[in-house]
């Protein structure tokens, strides 16, 4: 072969090239751009769908944590005796089982409002316990001790609740 052979070889080759290029890189930039119609598609369906369940998780959480702050949950659940202990363990039963019947919703939410729903659940059972360690003699008095106890601080309930407002907001 001589020098003028490979020449026209490579002026016929070269175009081939290129075009076979060109059409790799438009071939790959449109699956790409399909890939990402159907992922936008399935998120969009998908979140169509899950949206109501999330919504209604929140909704559960907002009313555990209307539940457990301190003044509704100290008219709810009432002393049935007047051993102040008893009173104690029963208002934290309480909780306990309201948080326990909800535990499942979390799936729905971020870890960040889950672990702020969780503390919010702890800081009330330690107000709680707290206002246990009193010389209060009797339930009764326990009851006044815990709603002393939470005029003159923020309510942890309350903290936990603006923010699942706000993650809420967040959804939109």
């Amino acid at each position: 072969m001589s020098g003028e052979e490979i020449f026209q070889l490579f002026a016929y080759l070269l175009p081939a090239v290129v075009t076979g290029v060109v059409a790799f890189y438009f071939f790959r930039l449109h699956t790409r751009n399909e890939e990402g119609r159907r992922r936008y598609l399935l998120h969009k369906d998908t979140q169509k769908n899950t949206l109501p369940i999330r919504l209604q998780a929140y909704e559960r959480m907002a009313l555990f944590l209307e539940r457990i702050a301190i003044p509704s949950l100290v008219v709810r659940v009432g002393p049935k005796n007047s051993n102040k202990n008893d009173y104690e363990n029963l208002l934290i039963k309480s909780i306990e089982n309201e948080f326990e019947h909800n535990l499942s919703q979390q799936i729905y939410m971020t870890d960040e409002c889950w672990n702020i729903i969780k503390a919010a659940k702890s800081a009330t059972i330690q107000m709680i316990r707290k206002a246990g360690m009193s010389e209060s003699d009797s339930a009764d008095k326990l009851r006044e001790d815990i709603l002393n106890e939470t005029m003159e601080k923020n309510s942890p309930s309350a903290t936990a609740l603006a923010y699942v407002k706000k993650e809420i907001g967040e959804l939109w």
